[in-house]
């Protein structure tokens, strides 16, 4: 953010600032959320960043519906990455209840959580390539998120918005076609990252673009709060995984890539790296899974996980079970969690206060993107446009997520 040429105030009289509204429905934001701008020229003198344009009280609705229905909530948050989410929920309301969850299912979260770690991380930095001009690139790697999508429609029957899982487990076991289908995507998907980086990293167009650009230090983003690949650019190797391991992480073997300026190519190698490690991740679960017994997709918690279908039409005491999980007849005990998991975007935490009902009486969601925006504008002053744009998307903030 070092510029030595000389930005104007309003109060210079010599100066002819351009006041510019980005957003909130401009193509280049990649989301719902605008930034009103003080331009001198095609130089940032001073940025708002305002937000709320799709804001949907989802906090509040939740104080209003059981722990079972609040996983569609979760969701429309960031919808990029949807599964993290939806068994991030799951593992907050398992902690407030002491379910112990199968190894088994721990590594078929993990499974599913990475690949949507991926699906992540291939929109932003093929977004990253597209805004600097590498439409090509863009279009190769993209499809490979579509081919994650396949795999999720396989194992819930939904795609982008997931719902995926239930409190204590998965809604059913994972099948042999959609493991054949995990198999296809990490035999072909290393390929064409491989060619993606040979494409990029050492592009000298690209390296112009994003080396350099948008530098911020391990200070000022830990005074932000930032968490994730954002802040892992700076050299921080801060990863829920790691610090705090959930389903079962501690029994993987990865590493935690990190850069060292934090600037837009640090933040888009970090990402990069870091989905070389989610397919070293996936491939360790799939062979520790052959290890675990056959069959075994949901822990033993008949109070809060919805017994199949053919017992609900053929016994009267999981019709009873059904109607009461459903429509929220069970109360949890009285508690206080916070539970986090390590989001597309970084920390997703989920502070949930319940007083013993049937709905929580505070549930709040930290929701990274909302952490990682509040200092966009900041960084832009003294950037040209053109740079911020892409520092926009080498942010991936995601709009849903940003608006809770």
């Amino acid at each position: 953010m070092n510029h030595n040429q000389p930005v104007y105030t309003d109060n210079d009289p010599q100066s002819e600032l351009v006041t510019l509204n980005l957003g909130p429905t401009h193509p280049a934001t990649h989301g719902v959320f605008q930034n009103v701008l003080k331009l001198d020229g095609e130089r940032i003198v001073s940025g708002v960043s305002t937000i709320g344009y799709i804001h949907r009280a989802f906090e509040k609705i939740a104080e209003h519906r059981p722990f079972y229905q609040i996983t569609p909530l979760t969701d429309r948050l960031n919808y990029c990455s949807s599964p993290i989410n939806n068994m991030g929920w799951h593992m907050t309301v398992e902690k407030l209840l002491g379910i112990e969850i199968p190894k088994r299912v721990d590594y078929l979260r993990v499974v599913i959580m990475e690949l949507s770690r991926i699906a992540d991380h291939i929109i932003c930095n093929t977004i990253i390539a597209q805004d600097t001009g590498a439409t090509t690139t863009f279009l190769y790697l993209f499809q490979f998120r579509e081919h994650i999508y396949e795999i999720f429609e396989e194992i819930c029957g939904a795609r982008l918005t997931t719902n995926i899982g239930r409190i204590g487990g998965l809604e059913r076991d994972v099948n042999d076609i959609a493991f054949a289908k995990i198999e296809k995507f990490l035999k072909e998907f290393p390929v064409a990252l491989k060619e993606f980086e040979s494409l990029l990293n050492r592009n000298r167009i690209f390296i112009d673009r994003t080396k350099g650009v948008a530098c911020v230090s391990q200070e000022m983003a830990l005074s932000y709060g930032w968490t994730g690949p954002l802040l892992r650019s700076t050299g921080v190797d801060y990863d829920v995984r790691v610090s705090e391991p959930y389903s079962s992480y501690q029994d993987f073997d990865f590493e935690i890539p990190v850069g060292t300026s934090g600037d837009i190519y640090d933040r888009f190698l970090v990402r990069n790296e870091e989905m070389w490690q989610s397919v070293s991740i996936i491939r360790q679960a799939l062979d520790k899974i052959k290890l675990e017994p056959k069959g075994v997709f949901h822990a033993d918690v008949p109070a809060f996980y919805l017994p199949g279908k053919e017992d609900v039409y053929n016994n009267m005491e999981a019709l009873i079970y059904h109607f009461k999980i459903v429509m929220g007849e069970i109360d949890a005990p009285k508690s206080e969690i916070y539970h986090a998991v390590e989001g597309g975007n970084g920390e997703l935490g989920f502070y949930l206060i319940s007083d013993g009902g049937r709905t929580p009486y505070r549930l709040h969601f930290r929701r990274p993107s909302f952490i990682n925006y509040s200092m966009f504008a900041k960084m832009s002053e003294g950037m040209l446009l053109s740079d911020a744009i892409i520092n926009m998307s080498s942010m991936n903030i995601i709009a849903g997520e940003l608006d809770a």
